[in-house]
């Protein structure tokens, strides 16, 4: 298979691309949990750029889109200034064939006739910019063609791309929450949408890229405080919509995402943005105190009365219950949520608790109970943070039959704890160090073992075995 088509960044993009190179991450120095500052957006594009500007692995990047090449798919990374800030720029290129009008400002705020500008080498130099979504028609029989699948197609997609499988999972998961989104805004099931800019290829290739970065960077917590929006209208497949659009809406009504109106004119968060922060968010909580490892910078394509940038920052606690300060086991709360359930099959409580885990649930479990009548049950528990509640019982009460949930604030103690990324004989892994009275206990994090189990072929007790030996002997 060809490797993917780069084309050298001219212009404004011109400059040092040994910046966007790979930067890998120190091993040994917590660099899991990043902040992202969406206070001037969110995009797909911008999404790749910044986690390119972390240190995310170029040949990683490219090895996956090159599945793509063969449909037209060229990418340009490079860098640009946004209000004197040097960003790292992601842009997907298409031939015409496949290219879309979405970038354009004419189109979407002048609601004008699109005109295409094509370059010399036949490409469509109209960057996809926020291309990412306005969705389905809702299975309205519209014509399908490159830019109209249904999440099948997108899902075929992506599993014959080479990437890894927690990759893939996260691109696969963050297309169902655009598709549930779509659905719901239409009137439809996930099956029958029928994605337009979601599916065009363009689209296809910033969540592949957004997932692909995400993953070699080895991220376990994702804080997003809120998502800041524009005002007024855009044009969309479907005709004038409000920002924000109704597939915004739904991602972070549905995953409980903080939203601010700023009130600046301008849709400055995309369906494909909203949902991939849907798809890695572990928590809108800052710590109380905390240090800036790293920081990176992504360059949006739609100008506006502010600057396009997404930031993140790889962060590491100095207080609370994840801080190595030396001063023993940390005091905090946490909700549990129950409820029995004597009337809802195993699939859908195997379901419900897919779904709590993907809201941000810290545990779910289930304990059999006898009700009245020596009728079988299930007591459902969920152990979540209290600004997560509100979503936890959503999912409780739309997917099961309970008709009531108890909620109790439990008092805990914590270990001193923090997260590594560790070189071992079997490669990298993530790992949970804990501290109890001067001694650590290390634990490699599942995820990991996974991983190494399927590429060196190994039962995953026997991976398990070695990296707590090797961690043993430290």
């Amino acid at each position: 298979m060809a490797r993917l088509q780069a084309i050298e960044p001219q212009g404004e993009t011109a400059g040092d691309l040994n910046k966007t190179e790979n930067r890998p991450l120190s091993c040994g120095v917590e660099m899991s949990k990043i902040l992202v500052d969406c206070e001037m957006g969110i995009s797909g594009d911008m999404i790749v750029a910044a986690l390119l500007d972390l240190g995310a692995d170029r040949e990683v990047l490219d090895r996956a889109l090159t599945g793509l090449s063969g449909e037209g798919v060229k990418v340009r990374i490079g860098r640009k200034s946004r209000s004197g800030i040097d960003c790292c720029d992601f842009d997907v290129i298409l031939d015409k064939e496949h290219a879309n009008p979405d970038h354009d400002m004419r189109y979407l705020y002048g609601h004008t006739d699109h005109i295409h500008n094509n370059s010399d080498d036949g490409l469509s130099e109209e960057h996809h910019s926020h291309k990412d979504i306005h969705g389905g028609d809702g299975g309205t029989g519209e014509e399908e063609g490159h830019g109209h699948r249904r999440l099948a197609d997108i899902e075929k997609i992506i599993k014959g791309l080479d990437m890894r499988e927690s990759a893939r999972a996260l691109a696969l998961k963050t297309f169902r929450i655009l598709g549930e989104a779509e659905a719901k805004a239409h009137g439809t099931d996930l099956e029958n949408v029928h994605f337009h800019e979601v599916g065009a290829l363009d689209s296809i290739a910033d969540i592949v890229a957004a997932s692909v970065c995400f993953d070699d960077l080895s991220i376990n917590d994702v804080i997003i405080p809120k998502l800041c929006e524009g005002t007024g209208t855009v044009r969309t497949r479907h005709g004038i919509l409000p920002v924000p659009v109704p597939a915004v809406l739904n991602i972070v009504s549905e995953h409980g995402i903080p939203m601010e109106i700023t009130g600046r004119s301008g849709e400055l968060v995309t369906p494909t943005g909203a949902a991939f922060a849907a798809a890695v968010m572990t928590s809108t909580k800052l710590p109380s105190s905390f240090k800036v490892k790293k920081c990176g910078y992504g360059a949006g394509k739609r100008e506006y009365e502010i600057p396009s940038i997404l930031r993140m920052m790889f962060i590491e606690d100095e207080g609370g219950e994840t801080a190595m300060d030396g001063t023993g086991p940390a005091e905090d709360h946490i909700i549990k949520l129950e409820t029995n359930i004597d009337d809802s099959t195993g699939e859908v409580l195997g379901y419900t608790s897919d779904l709590l885990f993907e809201a941000g649930a810290r545990d779910v479990y289930f304990l059999p109970a006898y009700m009245k009548k020596n009728r079988p049950a299930w007591v459902l528990n969920v152990i979540t943070d209290e600004d997560k509640v509100s979503v936890m019982e959503d999912i409780i009460f739309r997917e099961t039959t309970t008709i009531g949930i108890r909620r109790s604030r439990m008092e805990r103690t914590v270990l001193e704890r923090r997260e590594e990324v560790l070189d071992t004989p079997l490669g990298r892994a993530n790992v949970k160090i804990c501290r109890h009275k001067g001694r650590d206990y290390i634990y490699p994090e599942y995820e990991s073992m996974v991983k190494l189990a399927k590429e060196h072929d190994l039962p995953l007790k026997e991976v398990y075995d070695r990296l707590k030996g090797i961690f043993d002997e430290q």
